[in-house]
């Protein structure tokens, strides 16, 4: 069994809060301080890590919120067992790629159009622009195995990509293309999850067998100065795509 004192490096606070989450961490999967088991008191645990009480209580903060201790108020901290991962969580931005591939399909796509055009009303009020003003219209077909599984439809600004568009040839990844070849980076989205009618015409574009069914993701994206670069209206077939949030009190 390894030893249970662990040194840090002169690190600011919520770096060493950090170090210390990790190793205390490696000590639980190593069964050092197994499920159900109580922890030493801060004091006792702030001295075996070198750290100050305050640091402990920072690392300790950082492994209830992940769901790997219990803190019992009074009463102690113990340590329980993980929830298990949830696969699709909306919690992370993924790619549409990403996501067909993490479903175990093989992915591929059809090109529909890229026009330049003026900027519908919807879009127009997310991106917080002008109706009328120029933006990109970026509209494509992800398959898997074959089989349309999810239609995009992606406004981009002109104003934001210069002539980003027409000098580059754009495949692949929409995530990637516009941080690696325009030069922007996505720092988060704000989605929201809609039904859309089965009249609408993108929606009817993946309604390929009578049991399908269909979801809208509406989606900001927003660079690392919280502005944002483009809107994106997904339909994503719901016999093929789930997705799961864990909710907490």
């Amino acid at each position: 069994m390894m030893s249970r004192g662990v040194n840090t490096n002169h690190m600011n606070a919520n770096s060493k809060s950090m170090q210390v989450k990790q190793q205390l961490m490696e000590l639980i999967d190593q069964g050092v301080y197994r499920v159900g088991e109580q922890l030493p008191s801060e004091i006792q645990m702030s001295k075996q890590f070198q750290v100050s009480r305050e640091t402990f209580r920072g690392a300790l903060k950082m492994l209830e919120e992940e769901g790997r201790i219990l803190v019992k108020h009074g009463v102690g901290t113990f340590v329980i067992r993980p929830l298990p991962p949830i696969k699709s969580t909306l919690e992370r931005l993924y790619s549409s790629g990403e996501m067909i591939r993490s479903a175990n399909l093989t992915e591929s796509e059809s090109m529909i159009s890229l026009t330049k055009s003026p900027c519908p009303e919807e879009a127009a009020e997310r991106l917080g622009i002008a109706v009328g003003d120029a933006v990109y219209i970026l509209k494509r077909i992800r398959k898997a195995n074959d089989e349309p599984v999810m239609l995009s439809v992606n406004y981009l600004p002109a104003a934001r990509f210069g002539e980003g568009f027409e000098q580059h040839t754009f495949s692949g990844s929409l995530l990637k293309f516009v941080e690696d070849t325009l030069g922007v980076t996505i720092n988060r989205a704000d989605t929201e999850i809609a039904v859309p009618l089965h009249i609408d015409r993108n929606c009817q574009q993946l309604l390929q067998h009578p049991h399908t069914t269909v979801l809208l993701l509406k989606q900001l994206h927003y660079d690392e100065g919280n502005q944002p670069v483009f809107y994106s209206q997904d339909y994503m077939r719901n016999d093929v795509f789930t997705f799961h949030l864990r909710r907490t009190r």
